[in-house]
C-alpha cells in the first residue's frame, strides 16, 4: 500500500468518498484492477530496455512474469483471462473432472467432450501465432471436426472395451477409465492442426534472431522486420504444439482416474461414495498444478533455429549465427 512508502507527506486516502458504499466499491475496484498491475509492469520493463534501469531486480522479474503470462507475444495485447496458460489449471479443472466421472452414460460423455473441445478451441485460438489468423468460417469448421473426432473416439472406445474377450475384467475397468485420455489426446492434437491449418498453408512470420531483442515481452511486437512467411516454420510450430497438447493431457487424464480407481476400493469410499467427485476434482487439480509446467516446458514458445532449416529463400538471411526466431504459440 502507498502508506508504507517513505516520506513525510501524507497521501489522500482515496480519490473517492470512502464514507459511502459506492465510494468504497470504486476504491476496491481500483485495488483489484489487473490492468493497473500490467501497466506498471510494462513501464518497468520499458525502463529496463531503454537503459533507465541498469540491472534486473526481483521487482523487474515479477514485472516480466506478469507481462509474459498476460500478453500475446505477437500482438502485445492481453490474452482473455480464462484462456491464458496462467489460468489453464482452473479453466480445465471442472471440464477434466467431468470427463473422468466413472460410469458415465453416452449423453454425459458427449456433453463433456463437447465442453472440452470448445475450451480447447478457445485456448488454441487465443494463444496461436497471430501472423496468419484463421478465418471465422475456418474456425467453426475446425471446431465441429474436432468435436466429432473426440466424441467418436470416446463413444467408440466405450463400446469396444466391454466387448474385449482377451482381457480380464479388472483390465477392462482400467481401460475404461483411460478412454477419456485417448479421446482428449487424439482430438487435442487434431484440434491444434485444424485451428492452425491456415498457418501451415500460408506460413508464419520469421525474424532474424537477435538475443538483445528476441527475449522477453514488454507489450510490443519483436522490434525486427519479418523476413517473410515460412511454411516449414509453421509446420514445426504447429507440430510441436500438437505434441505438447498430448504431453499436457497425459498426466492429468491418466493419473487421477487410476488413483481414483484405487481409492474406490477403500472402505472410505465404499461407505461414502459421494466423496468420489470431490476427490476426483482434487486429484485433477493437484496433478494439473504439478505437471503443467513440466509439460509446457518440453518446447520453447519462441523457437530459434538455423535459417538453413527453412525454405531456401531464408538461407543466409538470419541474424546472430544465421539464426531465425518465430513464435511457436502455446
Amino acid at each position: 500500500m502507498s502508506a508504507s512508502l517513505p516520506g513525510n507527506r501524507d497521501l489522500p486516502a482515496s480519490q473517492y468518498d470512502l464514507s459511502t458504499y459506492l465510494g468504497r466499491v470504486r476504491q476496491c475496484a481500483d485495488l483489484s484492477d489487473p490492468s493497473a498491475r500490467l501497466q506498471n509492469a510494462k513501464d518497468l520493463l520499458t525502463k529496463y530496455r531503454s537503459g533507465q534501469i541498469q540491472s534486473m531486480s526481483p521487482e523487474l522479474w515479477q514485472a516480466k512474469k506478469i507481462v509474459d503470462s498476460t500478453l500475446h507475444p505477437d500482438t502485445g495485447e492481453p490474452v482473455l483471462l480464462p484462456f491464458r496458460m496462467s489460468c489453464y489449471v482452473f479453466s480445465n479443472l471442472f471440464v477434466t473432472a467431468g470427463m473422468l466421472i466413472p460410469g458415465m452414460k453416452w449423453k454425459g460423455t458427449l456433453a463433456w467432450q463437447i465442453a472440452n473441445q470448445s475450451l480447447n478451441v478457445a485456448i488454441n485460438s487465443a494463444n496461436a501465432n497471430k501472423s496468419t489468423p484463421l478465418s471465422t468460417t475456418g474456425m467453426i469448421k475446425s471446431y465441429f471436426m474436432a468435436v466429432s473426432a473426440s466424441c467418436s473416439v470416446a463413444l467408440g472406445l466405450n463400446s469396444i472395451v466391454p466387448r474385449l474377450k482377451s482381457v480380464s475384467p479388472s483390465t477392462k475397468v482400467i481401460l475404461g477409465r483411460l478412454v477419456p485420455f485417448a479421446a482428449v489426446a487424439s482430438a487435442g492434437a487434431l484440434n491444434v492442426f485444424l485451428m492452425r491449418s491456415e498457418e501451415i498453408r500460408q506460413g508464419i512470420d520469421v525474424y532474424p534472431f537477435n538475443s538483445a531483442t528476441s527475449e522477453g515481452n514488454t507489450g510490443e511486437k519483436v522490434p525486427a522486420t519479418s523476413l517473410g512467411k515460412s511454411q516449414k516454420a509453421a509446420t514445426i510450430a504447429v507440430g510441436e504444439t500438437a505434441i505438447s497438447r498430448v504431453v499436457t493431457s497425459t498426466p492429468v487424464m491418466v493419473i487421477p482416474p487410476l488413483l481414483l480407481l484405487r481409492f474406490q476400493k477403500t472402505e472410505l469410499l465404499k461407505k461414502r461414495p459421494y466423496l468420489a467427485m470431490p476427490i476426483n476434482i482434487g486429484l485433477v487439480f493437484l496433478t494439473s498444478a504439478f505437471a503443467l509446467p513440466f509439460a509446457l516446458g518440453v518446447f520453447p514458445q519462441r523457437l530459434v533455429m538455423s535459417s538453413d532449416r527453412l525454405e531456401e529463400r531464408f538461407h543466409g538471411r538470419g541474424g546472430e549465427s544465421e539464426q531465425v526466431v518465430f513464435n511457436r504459440g502455446i
